[in-house]
């Protein structure tokens, strides 16, 4: 038998491949080699559904996000695509979980507010969300035993009725009474409305009728945008062209290289980016501050690249630079104000006043000498604001609060708050509620009784220093005459670490102290109000619901604040949860407290 062979092919040339076909075939290579490694493990591995859902709550709670986030499709398939066995908890049961750790939460403020032994102040904020509903906020200042400053927010209530004065009061009272610190309250900062006013007005009676002592103040951070508000008016148009052409020049890289060559050319600047372009003060004084350095440097590249901007009358006139000139040097008093109260760690009603009077001083110079038609309006625009300021913000309350500062004392205080009767009521108030350092309970101080046993609690020499602190009425109202006759502090001191310092010669005042430095000069964070870093705060909490509104800022809120993340008694540990969810035996769920 024969065996016939195949006659060998002749050998093929391979033929030349493009640059895509070489691209694609690695492409396939690597998945190909991907999908054999993966060959053994058939499918991901398994995860814990709950410790999937728990981090995801935390994330919708702490990006202010609401429950139907989860099931957004798109969001839903790139979970299942990072892990197919992952099934996310439906809105409704969010939403219930979200509000049984609000509840429990809650709890855990109560109990934490009740454990204060110091007087409280309040700070009350107002939002309208997209669903035209308003909201109050409720946050509580106090400084602790250790003289941390210390704040909780309340709540965060729907308010009704067009927000009046009879309505604003009912939920402030229901709040400060469900957390039973309404006799605790020494202050509250309002946001300046006159419904608020109202309500304060009608509070102050009612603890007054119970011989309780409060006061209310208007928010100085609100007063002084207001103010700066006042001084903007008249260069709105321009502040619109510059921030136009700041986002233009962000937004393409070779109008940055040029608007940069052309500072140089002219030797202006520095203009660093990116700016802060928000409609913020910050935002708008950078506006005026790169008009002010670099008129030619925009004026050039608005020239250059007419094809973006158009005959749209971008180029500034000379009166309108002049304009510019002036007000950037008015304001940037201003400008250095509202930046060293978004960076002071704990603005006093003593720094608050003391940055607030040296605006005034500026205004009033501006109103009284100033030659230009402008300025006069706009000074005497500021004027009014700032003495509408004044007569709300100065009282005896807050006259006490500003000597108790360390930095600030009687002299540095503005003169229309420093008097002679102000410094007589604040001496016989002193003298009258802290005349002993072993206070009663019912003011809010635990009576303190000597206790030698199990081994002696207290030294001997110390016991020897507590009675010779047990001295005369005279002696009490003897520190606060010492304190203030000792020289300031410097202005850079930490309020707060001087007292604690000094807390031990000064036993009943250091108590005072406690009290009356836990008063807010504003009613909200100063950065939020004159940054950029506002417009994102304003945003989340535009968009949620009423459905989660208040649960979702309430737990955000008390997690920044050191609060644990509590669910029906169990504390939910993120970063063991995370820890334990990455392990190969991670089976169990939330570790319980």
């Amino acid at each position: 038998m024969f065996v016939r062979h195949k006659k060998p092919h002749a050998p093929v040339r391979p033929q030349p491949q493009s640059q895509a076909q070489v691209q694609v075939q690695s492409v396939q290579a690597q998945a190909k080699a991907r999908a054999v490694r993966a060959k053994p493990s058939a499918a991901k591995t398994a995860v814990d559904v709950d410790y999937v859902n728990w981090l995801l709550l935390r994330w919708l709670i702490g990006s202010s996000l609401p429950a139907s986030t989860l099931e957004d499709t798109a969001f839903v398939d790139s979970c299942r695509y990072l892990n197919p066995s992952v099934r996310l908890w439906p809105k409704e049961k969010a939403q219930e979980i979200t509000l049984q750790v609000f509840k429990s939460m809650k709890e855990d403020v109560k109990a934490s507010l009740q454990r204060v032994r110091s007087r409280m102040s309040v700070a009350l904020e107002f939002w309208t969300s997209y669903e035209q509903i308003v909201y109050l906020s409720v946050k509580c200042h106090w400084i602790d035993e250790s003289w941390v400053s210390q704040k909780a927010l309340l709540d965060v209530c729907r308010v009704r009725y067009h927000c009046t004065g009879a309505e604003i009061l009912r939920v402030l009272l229901a709040v400060l009474q469900e957390f039973d610190i309404d006799s605790k309250v020494l202050a509250c900062t309002h946001n300046n409305s006159q419904h608020a006013i109202d309500a304060c007005e009608e509070l102050r009676r009612e603890l007054e009728a119970r011989k309780l002592p409060f006061c209310y103040i208007p928010c100085a951070a609100k007063a002084l945008e207001v103010i700066i508000e006042d001084g903007l008016q008249n260069v709105k148009p321009v502040l619109s062209k510059a921030r136009e052409f700041i986002l233009e020049t962000k937004s393409n890289q070779e109008l940055m290289v040029d608007f940069k060559h052309w500072t140089e050319v002219y030797q202006e600047g520095p203009c660093k980016f990116p700016l802060d372009h928000s409609v913020s003060w910050n935002g708008n004084y950078n506006m005026l501050d790169m008009v002010k350095k670099a008129p030619n440097a925009m004026d050039n590249s608005v020239k250059k690249f007419q094809d973006i901007f158009g005959p749209r009358g971008w180029f500034l006139s000379p009166e309108e630079k002049s304009v510019v000139n002036s007000l950037h040097s008015y304001l940037e008093p201003f400008y250095k104000t509202t930046t060293n109260l978004c960076t002071c760690k704990l603005p006093t009603i003593g720094l608050v006043f003391f940055f607030m009077d040296h605006v005034f001083e500026l205004i009033n110079v501006c109103h009284n000498s100033s030659h230009q038609k402008l300025f006069e309006k706009i000074a005497r625009d500021m004027s009014k604001t700032a003495r509408d300021f004044t007569s709300q913000a100065y009282n005896i309350y807050t006259f006490t609060a500003a000597i108790l500062d360390p930095r600030i004392k009687g002299e540095l205080i503005p003169d229309a708050l420093n008097s002679t009767s102000n410094l007589e009521d604040a001496r016989d108030h002193f003298v009258r509620d802290y005349s002993s350092i072993f206070q009663a309970a019912g003011n809010g101080y635990i009576t303190q009784q000597d206790n030698t046993e199990d081994g002696g609690a207290f030294s001997f020499a110390e016991e020897i220093i507590r009675k010779r602190r047990r001295v005369s009425m005279s002696t009490a109202a003897d520190e606060l005459t010492q304190y203030l006759a000792e020289p300031l502090a410097p202005i850079s001191t930490d309020a707060l670490e001087w007292w604690r310092g000094h807390s031990s010669r000064y036993p009943r005042l250091s108590l005072m102290a406690r009290d009356f430095l836990a008063i807010q000069g504003t009613s909200l964070d100063p950065e939020e109000l004159f940054t950029s870093k506002g417009d994102s705060i304003r945003k989340q909490r535009y968009c949620l619901p009423l459905s989660s509104m208040q649960a979702t800022m309430c737990i955000k809120s008390w997690m920044q604040s050191g609060y644990q993340f509590n669910f029906q008694s169990t504390i939910i540990d993120f970063e063991r949860l995370t820890e334990s969810a990455t392990a190969p035996d991670a089976v169990n769920g939330p570790e319980s407290s």
